[in-house]
């Protein structure tokens, strides 16, 4: 799978315009299935604004052995170039946003800023797209790169992985819909699913679109939205029964978006920070992560961002990819 990241653009202040253009993408598809007469508000489809504050770095301690691991330059300049994407409003969460005073925040942050603590470093970040941060490290720009890169046999061919998190392909319900948990495509039978084109989840609903027909059930209509406003709006309003996106980003959205609810995982691939091919950064930062795994100090940063069942177990070089 070619991970994609979520992207939740919520526009309160024109809910109205997208209501308006849900309700005309919708047209053309078959209605939702939950019940018309109980729609919920447009307004419990805005997400809460609060935003974690624990403070789950200022205990890490730098670890000299772990440090030693690094190359012979990145010890003597003390820094780490990381190749990434600029944050701009919440539309990152939990992987990233910007608090009221500008800060960037967010899982991501939290987990490269306790790895920089444990290896005794500093990142110089520097911004580039998803496309060019893995070119970047290829020819040297970057030391390092975080943009939510799932583990593919491709990628895994041109660059190596330090892995952080699973992620993967899951499902989103409105609260109308009566499904308790989904995790075969024949469970949205029926069903109006939204989600993004020219991505793996289209992909999937398209490969699987004889499924319903083969189990003799109605198929289910798939509504595509480049933007995930219309979508979210779409399951407050019911033109929309199920959301297929981002594993991490769907449950936070379940518990931040009043009206939705997670309904579990269709796939899982493994994410990491990418590094050079044979470089020996990525063994340092996967030992680093595993030294924060041992002291408890990991599972607090996905315990502040709510998503705890997303953490590894263990950091793994090159995993095998599932993709």
């Amino acid at each position: 799978m070619t991970h994609v990241r979520a992207s939740v653009r919520i526009v309160i202040a024109l809910a109205a315009a997208v209501l308006a253009l849900v309700t005309a993408c919708s047209s053309s598809s078959k209605p939702a299935g939950g019940s018309p007469g109980a729609q919920t508000p447009v307004a419990a489809a805005v997400p809460s604004t609060a935003l974690p504050g624990q403070d789950v770095l200022s205990a890490i301690q730098a670890d000299p052995a772990l440090k030693a691991e690094l190359p012979a330059a990145v010890q003597s300049r003390g820094t780490l170039i990381l190749g990434t994407t600029k944050t701009t409003g919440n539309s990152g969460l939990p992987h990233d946003g910007v608090d009221p005073t500008g800060k960037t925040v967010g899982l991501d942050i939290d987990l490269r800023e306790a790895v920089a603590r444990k290896l005794g470093v500093t990142w110089d970040v520097q911004y580039g797209t998803f496309q060019t941060v893995i070119p970047g490290v290829q020819n040297g720009k970057y030391d390092v790169g975080q943009d939510n890169f799932g583990v593919t046999t491709a990628r895994e061919q041109v660059v190596d992985f330090a892995t952080y998190l699973d992620d993967g392909q899951a499902f989103l319900g409105s609260k109308d819909v009566s499904a308790t948990s989904i995790s075969t495509l024949t469970d949205l039978c029926g069903l109006s699913v939204a989600t993004s084109p020219g991505t793996t989840f289209q992909q999937i609903l398209t490969d699987g679109a004889g499924k319903c027909a083969a189990a003799g059930k109605k198929p289910y209509q798939v509504q595509y939205f480049a933007d995930t406003a219309p979508i979210f709006l779409g399951l407050a309003n019911g033109k929309v029964d199920i959301y297929f996106g981002p594993t991490l980003s769907l449950k936070y959205d379940a518990q931040h978006i009043a009206g939705t609810k997670f309904l579990g995982q269709y796939s899982s691939t493994p994410v990491g920070f990418v590094t050079a091919k044979g470089a020996p950064t990525g063994k340092a930062i996967s030992d680093a992560i595993n030294a924060l795994i041992a002291s408890g100090d990991y599972a607090k940063i996905f315990t502040k961002w709510g998503v705890a069942d997303t953490a590894v177990k263990a950091s793994e070089v090159n995993p095998k990819p599932k993709l």
